[in-house]
This record gives C-alpha cells, structure tokens and sequence, in this order.
C-alpha cells in the first residue's frame, strides 16, 4: 500500500471521517465499536479516493490505481488490539485538528508517517509517461498502521498546501466533531455537512416558523 504525496485531498477526509467516528461526537453512539466496524469503515474510505490527479485535483481513478487498495485486507485481518490502536489514532488525530498550530501539527503529523518505510516514485494515472512521490507502507504493518500514515500525509498536505487555518471545530451549536477543509474557497462550516449543515437548517427554520407565530399573536 502506497499513499500519494499530492493525494492529501483523499487522505485528509479519512482523517476527518475517522475523528468523527466517536461516541462523542454521535452522543455517546461509538461508530468503530468492533472489528466488523473497522473493515466497514476501511472497505468505505480505503477502496476509492477519487483524488487521484496532480495536487490532489479529481483525475476519477480507483483505489488501486492510487495504491490505497491495500487498507481492506489489513482491516479483515485485524484483531482486538488493531483496533484499540485505531482508537488511539483517532485521539491522536484530534488533538492535532484541535490544537492547529503549525509546529504542533507538522511534527504530530510527521511521527504518524512512521509506518512508511520510505518513499518512492508511482506511476501518475493523471499525466502519461509522468510519476509522482509516494510513501510505501512497511511490510508487516497493520491496519492501524495504514490509517496512520494516510492521516499524516493528509494533514502534512494541507498544512503545505493550504495552511493551518483549515482544521476546524464543527460550527453546528449541537455538533462536537472536527474536521479539515480540503474545499477550494475554505468555506467548509460543518464536519458532516449533509448531517449538521441539515440539522442547522432545521433549526433555523424552526425558530422562524416560530418568530411567525408569535408576531401573528400579537398583530391587532
């Protein structure tokens, strides 16, 4: 398994979609409870990036052409401790996106790169007769070592590539997920945008119903 130096587009999503698999942020609901859960999560995000061209711009090629096939099959041959150790990840990975300070997030994000056991060139799906840097996984390593290193180089991407102002609370009043902002104006506002962003929505129209009424109460 191999991550794409300029592919942080895929590999920062992964991270923002591991940190909100907490019983934190779905209220006490863990959604990585068991190893089921782990391949799920893994067959889900691991199979297809989808951000496959040059600085991570959509080139529409499949996982395996990216070098990402290989989280799966770690994941279905994961056990217990695999998992507690993704657990830990995911903590890991929170606290950089809660504390962005550059230092703070370059080295934290380094030191989960340690996996790869260096890196090499790739062929670019994106540009024919061209290749581009990737870090390989070491041999023997685990599942928890594969998301390791796709958070690193994600969070090592965007740092480089679009600064550290782009890891973020969710703004929902509600929401206590996280995420990083790989969109092209940065003006991502939720962790989940299809959840929160509708849940805000709601609200919002809720409360205006509700100013209605009462203004209508009140009118002569």
């Amino acid at each position: 398994m191999q991550v794409a130096l300029d592919d942080y587009v895929w590999a920062a999503g992964v991270a923002t979609e591991l940190v909100n698999t907490t019983a934190e942020v779905w209220r006490g609901d863990d959604h990585l409870p068991d190893l089921a859960a782990l391949v799920a999560f893994a067959d889900l995000h691991g199979g297809q990036s989808g951000q496959c061209g040059q600085s991570g711009q959509s080139g529409g090629q499949s996982g395996n052409e990216c070098g990402h096939d290989g989280l799966s099959p770690l994941a279905r041959r994961a056990r217990t401790s695999d998992l507690h150790a993704v657990h830990a990840l995911r903590t890991t990975v929170r606290d950089l996106i809660d504390h962005p300070d550059r230092d703070h997030l370059i080295a934290g994000a380094t030191a989960l790169t340690s996996p790869a056991q260096g890196t090499t060139l790739i062929p670019d799906p994106g540009r024919e007769n061209r290749t581009r840097w990737a870090a390989r996984l070491r041999d023997g390593a685990t599942v928890a070592d594969a998301l390791s290193l796709i958070c690193g180089m994600g969070i090592l991407g965007v740092v480089h590539t679009l600064g550290e102002q782009r890891f973020r609370p969710c703004t929902a009043p509600t929401c206590r997920g996280a995420f990083i902002d790989t969109t092209r104006p940065g003006s991502r506002r939720y962790c989940m945008p299809g959840l929160c962003g509708n849940r805000v929505n709601v609200a919002n129209h809720r409360a205006r119903q509700a100013t209605t009424r009462g203004q209508g109460a009140n009118s002569p």
